[in-house]
């Protein structure tokens, strides 16, 4: 069977800065160091994954309405410790479901470095098992199950700190080409 985490791209770039040079001189702009980004970067010494961008809503630092999800590598995919707050309420002392989802979604994301190819949520579900309660520390834990051709059907959990599920996800996600992306930087938005 093939591995789901080997991709075509190289392994081993690290996350470019927005203000990095292109080979040809000119500034590299967000959406190239971007995708430079994307193309399997090394953890650090602890594990830990850049994030997607310093604005992405599920794990950028400079977003302050986002999740800032710090997420590790594992030997089998990709990890996160996460504890919501005040501003991802749902119902009170609870967490909001569209939250939770963003979460997966974007630990979902984190998996494409380990596969060192660019794709796009085609479809998510997530069930919820309990509440996600505010301010209590859930381990989040995502890997691929399978691939076939451009897509990749991935799996994850949220587990209370007695290991019990308090939510899974399962998605499937395309395989695109840089193009899908530049969509969103077209002049004139």
């Amino acid at each position: 069977m093939r591995d789901p985490l080997r991709g075509a791209s190289g392994a081993g770039e690290q996350t470019a800065p927005a203000n990095e040079v292109r080979s040809d001189g000119g500034a590299m702009s967000a959406l190239e160091a971007w995708i430079r980004s994307m193309s399997r970067p090394e953890p650090s010494a602890e594990g830990r994954l850049p994030s997607h961008s310093p604005t992405c809503a599920g794990c950028g630092t400079e977003n302050p309405a986002g999740l800032a999800l710090k997420v590790d590598a594992t030997e089998v995919g990709v990890r996160a410790v996460h504890r919501f707050d005040h501003r991802q309420e749902g119902a009170p002392g609870i967490t909001h479901g569209g939250l939770v989802a963003a979460a997966f979604d974007d630990l979902f994301g984190f998996l494409l470095y380990r596969v060192g190819e660019l794709a796009v949520t085609r479809s998510l579900t997530v069930e919820y098992l309990r509440p996600v309660l505010l301010r209590t520390d859930y381990e989040f834990s995502a890997h691929v199950r399978d691939r076939s051709g451009r897509r990749l059907h991935v799996e994850a959990a949220a587990l209370d700190a007695d290991g019990n599920p308090v939510a899974t996800a399962h998605a499937t996600f395309v395989v695109v080409d840089v193009e899908h992306f530049e969509q969103g930087n077209i002049a004139g938005r």
